[in-house]
């Protein structure tokens, strides 16, 4: 709900202070939206109340159930069947660009690929038009390392130019794995072994764990440079530095960020890669569908305390829908901020170095696009249109079109299991995962709710890419923002998006993945089911947009605040709750076999 503001000749008050005292006698008595657990208001102050410091009181549900994370408070009688298995499917993909090899393991398609549009992932869309060969060839720049001069690797292989100064991983693929390359965090966390990796001098932030999540740090208040804690910050601290490296400019100085002091203020929060499959129908889908779709089953929603509003960009309006907090535009945005903020690389997005440090950073940028033909390798030989393509392209641009065209992951059974000979099976859905999928809801019957925000079916627009054209795909996901409550809050705000607002994370490709939630604090789904729940008592005040000025002789005071009480997931997880253990567990099958 937004505050009509009223506008008043600078000439009504002496000062802009009166006039606001005046503006705020005026306006009407607050208004509530209560719900299912859930509130949301708008109060007729727009000034913010005073944080109060001290510890947060652990979440529940709406009846008292205790629901912070712990898959404990439910009966031991079903559970998380765990995730499919990966399978040994794989294909060696050679890059023209770097001459390098990745490896890529490939997931079978969905049975019902030809209307599902679920061509498995590890695999390049079906139907994607000429351009479709430059995917393969963008994996394999994807897939590489980076160091900070580019130079060979040790194995004698081309590496990406510019890790650094500071870095969270040394490529797309560190974070991207499972199951199959451009997916989420591995079972082993590779980010141990890059802390002194060709000499690095790193300290192992304590919070990363060899059996744990690969993770990204931020910092909710800047106490660096304001410790009176007035001041958010909630950009990244990146884990690594180069320096100590045998391959870091002479005299290259710079430091780890004070983690251990961040944890102790505890002003630290992480977040877990997002897979990146079918990225390409999300970048096609129009803004009149979303909205559309948000505005669907009104009725039931409102019911359920379920509301939902889009993350927009700030130049031109429209939704954005890439990242934890939909803060991103496009792809091509998605991968240009990556690549510099997680590996350091300046490229033509983001061009300059955000950690230099002393004697660190080199010209910049570091990726560029190379307006110039070619040379294939080996000499004498002829490069494709794919390779050609790969080639003239930055970085950041393979990484886009990898996304773009990378494939969105197969609907399975959970017991589908391995062949004889090792390879990953992909059965049609069973009575179990069926009965599931009913539980969660459709399109047609939304079930206990899950679907009411994790929507399991959309169509993209127009498109010059035939697979992409008027397409129905299904990636449970609204792609709208939703208030999550303070057991999930992270305090970062990022666009539109305040401090307990998260996107609606897509759901495919869930039956394989290990960790959950944004920060990755679960590796079952019963927990990160009960995660989504919150107590109504944790309250998140957020002022936008509060301004005051004077335009042609007119006193302008807009702001808006609001103030959110528990999760938009509450009684949905209540529904959750209240099934039986055989309901309970057919629903866990299918988010499985998703």
């Amino acid at each position: 709900m937004s505050k009509n503001w009223p506008v008043f000749s600078a000439g009504l008050c002496a000062v802009a202070l009166l006039c606001a005292v005046s503006l705020q006698a005026q306006t009407q008595s607050p208004s509530t939206q209560s719900k299912g657990g859930f509130t949301v208001s708008n109060p007729s102050t727009s000034t913010s109340p005073s944080p109060t410091p001290g510890p947060v009181s652990p979440g529940a549900t709406p009846g008292g159930t205790p629901s912070n994370g712990s898959p404990g408070t439910l009966a031991p009688a079903f559970a998380d069947p765990g995730p499919r298995p990966v399978g040994n499917t794989s294909k060696v993909r050679t890059g023209a660009k770097l001459q390098n090899q990745i490896v890529n393991v490939l997931e079978p398609p969905d049975p019902n690929a030809a209307t599902d549009n679920n061509d498995g992932a590890g695999q390049v869309i079906a139907n994607g038009g000429p351009t479709t060969g430059f995917w393969f060839q963008a994996l394999t720049v994807f897939g590489q390392e980076a160091t900070p001069n580019g130079a060979s690797n040790g194995n004698g292989i081309n590496t990406l130019t510019g890790l650094g100064p500071a870095f969270n991983g040394n490529s797309c693929f560190v974070c991207h794995s499972q199951p199959t390359i451009g997916g989420s965090s591995p079972a082993v966390n590779p980010q141990i072994a890059l802390a002194t990796l060709d000499g690095a001098t790193n300290t192992v932030p304590s919070f990363l764990k060899p059996n744990g999540p690969i993770q990204e740090a931020r910092f909710i208040l800047d106490l660096i440079n304001d410790p009176s804690g007035s001041t958010l910050d909630g950009g990244v601290h990146e884990l690594f530095t180069i320096q100590g490296r045998t391959d870091a400019p002479a005299g290259c100085t710079v430091s780890q960020p004070d983690f251990a002091t961040a944890i102790s203020q505890h002003n630290l929060i992480t977040r877990l890669p997002i897979p990146t499959y079918g990225e390409g129908f999300v970048e096609n889908v129009t803004d009149a569908a979303l909205v559309a779709n948000l505005a669907a089953n009104a009725s039931t929603k409102n019911n359920l305390g379920i509301f939902g509003r889009f993350n927009t960009n700030g130049n031109d309006g429209t939704i954005t829908r890439f990242g934890w907090k939909a803060q991103n535009k496009s792809l091509l945005l998605f991968a240009g901020e990556a690549a510099n903020v997680e590996l350091g690389v300046t490229n033509e997005l983001f061009t300059n170095e955000k950690v230099p440090g002393t004697n660190c950073a080199g010209s910049t940028p570091e990726d560029n696009t190379a307006v110039i033909v070619p040379t294939a390798f080996p000499v004498g030989t002829t490069l494709s249109g794919a390779e050609s393509a790969s080639e003239i392209s930055s970085d950041i641009e393979n990484f886009a079109f990898f996304m773009r065209f990378n494939a969105s992951p197969s609907q399975c059974d959970f017991a589908s299991g391995l062949n004889s000979a090792g390879a990953a099976l992909c059965n049609p859905l069973g009575a179990n995962a069926l009965a599931g999928q009913a539980l969660f809801g459709t399109s047609s019957n939304p079930g206990i709710g899950c679907v009411l925000c994790h929507t399991d079916t959309l169509t993209t627009g127009p498109a010059t890419v035939p697979k992409f054209n008027n397409a129905t795909f299904h990636p449970f996901s609204d792609f709208a923002l939703h208030h999550m409550g303070s057991v999930l809050t992270d305090g970062v705000s990022q666009g539109l998006a305040g401090p307990d607002e998260f996107r609606t994370p897509p759901l495919w490709g869930l039956g394989q993945r290990l960790f959950f939630l944004h920060d990755g604090r679960c590796s079952d789904l019963v927990c990160a089911i009960e995660a989504h729940a919150s107590t109504t008592n944790n309250c998140t005040a957020v002022v936008t947009g509060a301004q005051s000025f004077i335009v042609n002789g007119f006193l302008f005071q807009p702001g808006i605040e609001t103030i959110a009480c528990g999760s938009e997931a509450n009684v949905v997880v209540n529904n959750f709750n209240a099934l039986n253990s055989t309901q309970a567990q057919q629903l866990l099958d299918y988010l499985r076999s998703l």
